[in-house]
């Protein structure tokens, strides 16, 4: 029997269907497991996504006419292929891609975290015979402290800077972990300013219902007094440009997984680093992997040879599939 999803140049394509999920090269039809810059690509002819992903993907892709949106259970067939979506708990409105042909099942996760965030709506299992997993923190060495410990660090960090009289600087990616910080920080501490990205991101995800806490724009006319005491969110990126330096005097700060092997912290140039990701860890990856009751597991981008040889090893049918999807964690 031919496979439901095989690699092509363009990504990963269902023939049967003849559609592509995430497609890194435009291609007709493409089915997005949600709006990261390295899953959803711009050019493809027609998009289909969970509808909490609707105007973030307007943002990103200008895809307008040209996109139809699914919420989570809801099937619907192409060619004879019957999909449905199913939440990732990665960002707000990522899905896992359920396909079911003649009786076979396979499961494309996108990116995933099995911890609820409070945010997104939370990480679901969904039973398959092949299960084509992410493993971007797929080593032992990744493990999460509770989401609660690290905003703990975080509020601990800006209210010691404001005894110092420093703005805190705290880098972020603009969409999924820009907007988890806003909703765990301890916003009584003081003000709360967001970059440019970050304030049309709030924008579009309020758009799609989302309850964001409010936050301050940045803008050239205001003094350097008026971020004194405040938290201020940008992307990555925003650190070595001109932008930061009107913060002065700040201290910078980075949530991120890769914040957990210290030399990461050291080569990403910030003063602190907190632990907190978007992506499952290796003990999330691998519950998750035991939840779907999967037969077959093809493990992508990140530390798949790791993940997939501990499978192969434990006695599951387990192998490399090797994609373009990046670490948009670093932004």
């Amino acid at each position: 029997m031919q496979p439901l999803i095989e690699l092509a140049p363009e990504g990963l394509y269902c023939p049967p269907a003849d559609v592509y999920i995430d497609p890194w090269r435009p291609v007709p039809r493409a089915i997005l497991t949600h709006a990261h810059a390295d899953h959803a690509r711009f050019g493809c002819r027609y998009y289909l996504a969970h509808h909490q992903s609707r105007a973030a993907l307007q943002l990103r892709l200008r895809a307008y006419r040209n996109l139809t949106t699914k919420g989570y259970g809801e099937t619907f067939t192409i060619k004879g292929v019957q999909f449905s979506l199913h939440p990732a708990g990665h960002i707000p409105g990522s899905a896992q891609v359920r396909i079911e042909y003649r009786g076979e099942v396979w499961v494309i996760s996108g990116d995933y975290k099995v911890e609820d965030d409070g945010l997104t709506t939370p990480f679901e299992p969904v039973r398959c015979h092949t299960f084509v997993t992410e493993s971007t923190f797929g080593m032992p060495v990744y493990r999460w402290q509770s989401q609660a410990v690290v905003f703990a660090e975080i509020n601990n960090w800006w209210a010691t800077n404001q005894q110092e009289g420093k703005a805190s600087v705290l880098t972020a990616y603009s969409l999924g972990k820009a907007q988890r910080l806003l909703c765990g920080v301890t916003s009584e501490l003081g003000p709360i300013y967001v970059h440019g990205a970050i304030g049309n991101m709030n924008a579009a995800l309020a758009a799609d219902g989302y309850r964001l806490p409010r936050t301050l724009s940045v803008t050239p006319q205001m003094p350097k007094a008026a971020f004194r005491n405040s938290l201020i969110l940008c992307p990555p990126s925003a650190l070595g440009s001109p932008w930061i330096k009107r913060f002065q005097p700040f201290s910078t700060g980075m949530a991120s997984g890769w914040m957990a092997v210290r030399g990461q912290r050291r080569r990403r140039a910030a003063d602190r680093g907190f632990v907190l990701s978007d992506h499952a860890d290796w003990p999330g990856l691998l519950q998750a992997v035991e939840a779907t009751k999967a037969e077959r597991v093809l493990v992508t981008h990140g530390y798949s040879a790791v993940l997939a040889r501990y499978l192969t090893e434990q006695g599951l049918e387990a192998r490399e599939l090797e994609t373009f999807f990046g670490a948009e964690e670093e932004d």
